[in-house]
């Protein structure tokens, strides 16, 4: 009979031991160390530009070809185009002032649409599809130093409850959580899109800012929009440095209903 030394006994152990610990641990921890990396696409952009189509279409290529990474897209439709003769029923004030913030942030003179964010640090016109693509692949080729971890994400009433854990430095940076509509239509009827039915993906409907005061996990909500169903959207939480933008990690999570 062939005996097994100790160290091969001790990797059996340590083996059986990592396989019965279940996945839900790790993913409500959100290991850092040697965790992959990630692009998050911001879309400024309206439904009264006429160059902000071209934009949207890419951005719902982008989605479907990177399902299965972790590439986070989120549309904010912005109010400055709503007095030019259409407005947008997407857009928000909220949505306008995070993009000045991001003028702020990347020292631009002016906000313009359709215009993409890669990871709060670079920036550039939105329908551009070759610089698109290669921030991304930087992103994702970056090791993450943070991660959120998502927990009991429930959705009841006008509510989206969850709690969440950050591992890794959290030092000068906050939550930005935001409630994303996975696909809309909508049939423009003036304004330079006139005649044209517009389709959207990953929709910003709600966004707020959760300032974190050192701690790294907690709970917290957020209200739903009245016309649109909890059925309709996801979570997105973003853990952004708020001193440049640059977002630091990131995290999402299907809505469980709970009426």
């Amino acid at each position: 009979m062939k005996i097994l030394s100790f160290s091969t006994v001790t990797l059996i152990i340590s083996l059986f031991i990592a396989a019965s610990i279940p996945d839900s641990q790790f993913k409500s921890a959100g290991r850092a160390e040697g965790s992959p990396g990630f692009a998050v696409v911001e879309l400024f952009t309206s439904e009264g530009c006429s160059s902000c189509p071209s934009a949207d279409a890419l951005i719902a290529r982008i989605q479907k070809e990177n399902n299965d990474k972790p590439v986070y897209i989120l549309a904010f439709h912005v109010d400055y185009w709503n007095r030019l003769g259409w407005k947008d029923v997407f857009s928000d004030p909220a949505f306008t002032k995070r993009q000045r913030q991001y003028a702020s942030w990347l020292k631009l003179s002016s906000v313009y649409t359709p215009q993409a964010v890669i990871n709060g640090s670079t920036e550039f016109v939105g329908s551009q599809e070759t610089s698109m693509r290669k921030a991304i692949t930087e992103g994702l080729g970056k090791k993450a130093a943070v991660t959120i971890g998502l927990e009991h994400v429930k959705a009841s009433g006008n509510q989206v409850a969850f709690d969440y854990q950050i591992n890794g430095t959290i030092a000068n940076s906050s939550l930005t959580v935001a409630l994303v509509q996975r696909k809309a239509e909508s049939r423009i009827r003036s304004g330079e899109n006139a005649g044209r039915t517009l389709s959207h993906v990953q929709i910003t409907r709600a966004i707020q800012t959760l300032i974190l005061s050192g701690n790294s996990r907690g709970k917290t909500q957020i209200a739903i929009p009245r016309d649109v169903k909890a059925s309709e959207l996801e979570l997105l939480v973003l853990l952004q440095n708020n001193q440049d933008g640059s977002i630091i990690a990131a995290s999402k999570a299907a809505l469980e209903s709970h009426t």
